[in-house]
């Protein structure tokens, strides 16, 4: 079954608004980050079309952003050319639900809560997930939820997961410092997984950055798959 990752994105992480110009999908992001504020091309794109979504990313108050995937090539060396800087190259990990359904999860590590309690607010905002990338949250129209993790009966990290045609993408896993590496990212996802199927997910799936190894090394070992990649090229130059 093929899956059009850029829609499970959209639909699970969206954007305060979407526009088509030219060649190009806008996305208005209300300071929530790259992902909801970025333009993707859905054709070639010439200099000029290029300027004019420039010009409209920076009337939206935005950054010149765009998400580049494996069919863009074409694109991605215009905007080298331009001056564009390569940001956070990232992959997509997709398994069936039910590879990450037959651990149990220890009692009172994982809880599935929507709306985000307070001191899930707090974790996040530690990670620099504030106001904005919550207002992404609350714009999920799908079956959605937070993952709570405790540990030492003490919080410990949070999480949040969305559906969209039928796949279910975890975003802001965020853990606690004091208590990384102990096991607490397997049991966010686990705790995703079982959400999930629940809530009728064929497929989990998570996007991650080249650079966190240990995120990388986390979902290779749960037996999630590389199933797609891209990166960003923003405008630094003359901003």
């Amino acid at each position: 079954m093929s899956v059009d990752w850029a829609d499970i994105v959209d639909g699970t992480w969206p954007a305060a608004g979407y526009s088509i110009l030219g060649p190009f999908r806008l996305r208005q992001g209300l300071g929530g980050g790259s992902r909801v504020s970025s333009a993707n091309a859905l054709a070639p794109a010439t200099d000029a079309e290029i300027n004019d979504a420039e010009q409209a990313m920076r009337a939206m108050g935005q950054r010149p952003i765009f998400c580049l995937r494996t069919a863009d090539a074409g694109l991605d060396i215009q905007l080298a050319d331009r001056g564009y800087e390569v940001l956070d190259p990232v992959n997509i990990y997709q398994c069936p639900v039910d590879h990450l359904t037959d651990t149990p999860i220890p009692r009172v590590t994982a809880f599935t809560i929507w709306s985000p309690l307070a001191i899930m607010k707090e974790i996040w905002a530690q990670g620099v997930i504030g106001p904005e990338r919550l207002a992404v949250m609350d714009r999920a129209e799908g079956p959605k939820t937070g993952v709570f993790l405790r540990r030492s009966d003490q919080p410990a990290g949070t999480g949040f997961v969305a559906i969209h045609d039928g796949v279910a993408m975890v975003h802001a896993l965020e853990i606690l410092p004091a208590h990384r590496r102990q096991g607490l990212g397997q049991w966010a996802m686990r705790a995703a997984g079982i959400w999930a199927q629940k809530n009728g997910a064929h497929t989990l799936s998570v996007i991650c950055t080249k650079a966190n190894d240990g995120a990388n090394g986390l979902y290779h070992a749960l037996g999630m798959e590389i199933t797609g990649e891209y990166h960003y090229r923003q405008l630094v130059q003359g901003e």
